[in-house]
């Protein structure tokens, strides 16, 4: 019998004030397996006891106290997990998560990722560019470890200009410059086959499939972040920069896929909605 599993993956904007203006609520009317938190900001204690009994918790926090931190919970055990990525000398704590658990019988690795925000022309850009192509590397190996594999998380770059309302003003701001979403044709580009890159480039295409894009077609957003400033959430100017990346297996057992923006800008608990995936295994 195919075992449903339902995937949410959130920044939480620090998860401590999150629950402070309603995370609790939201969870537990939202029937999740797999929980994916980016932007923790708390100790591990303060996590697996906001969230409470019935979960397994892997928590990754920042090197430096207060900043960034992955985290994952499931209904499921974990059998392993991974924090490493890149060279020895890249400190990636705090922004890539690996699990490895069975829904069921069917095994499945679920990543939570935090890729930096970046700043144009500053170390803070070299750092992303950096975290970018330890994932370009990490991608393949993690399709080779398992069929079903899922990256999800605030990657902190929209891939299209479909995913952000004011595409015109952002093609020089961190997270639309045409070399960052370059890394993205070649994530979501045919496996193996040449791809021409938004910064000119060419590069090989990886095979694995934005899930929020798929499910959603050729449409403006849905977004998924909006700036705290001005009126940017009430007037829907957003950005879709909160992904399920999938390798095609898990991509094609998707059943439901929804965006959960809150009702009102003063009811919301982060400025990131979470987006949560139905699958099927």
């Amino acid at each position: 019998m195919p075992q449903p599993v339902r995937i949410a993956s959130v920044n939480v904007n620090g998860i401590r004030a999150a629950y402070r203006k309603g995370m609790g609520e939201w969870l537990a009317q939202r029937d999740v397996d797999i929980l994916a938190l980016q932007e923790v900001r708390a100790s591990t204690e303060d996590v697996t006891g906001l969230l409470g009994e019935g979960w397994t918790v892997l928590h990754d926090a920042a090197t430096a106290k207060g900043r960034a931190g992955v985290a994952i919970a499931t209904r499921w055990p974990i059998h392993a997990h991974r924090v490493e990525l890149g060279d020895e000398d890249f400190d990636s704590a705090g922004r890539w998560l690996e699990a490895d658990l069975h829904v069921g019988d069917v095994p499945i690795t679920v990543v939570s990722c935090y890729v930096h925000s970046g700043e144009v022309d500053t170390p803070k850009q070299v750092e992303k560019f950096r975290f970018l192509d330890a994932m370009e590397e990490r991608l393949p190996q993690l399709a080779a470890h398992s069929e079903y594999a899922l990256v999800v998380g605030d990657l902190n770059v929209g891939h299209r200009e479909l995913d952000i309302k004011n595409w015109r003003g952002n093609r020089k701001s961190a997270g639309f410059l045409p070399r960052e979403r370059a890394y993205f044709d070649r994530f979501f580009g045919a496996a193996g086959e040449a791809i021409e890159c938004n910064d000119g480039t060419t590069g090989t295409g990886l095979g694995w499939v934005d899930v929020g894009r798929a499910q959603a077609g050729e449409v403006d957003g849905p977004y998924t972040w909006w700036s705290q400033r001005g009126k940017a959430f009430d007037t829907d100017t957003g950005w879709r920069i909160d992904y399920h990346v999938a390798t095609p297996a898990l991509a094609a057992a998707v059943t439901g896929y929804a965006i959960d923006r809150a009702p009102t800008w003063d009811t919301r608990w982060s400025d990131h909605a979470p987006v949560v995936v139905d699958y099927e295994l």
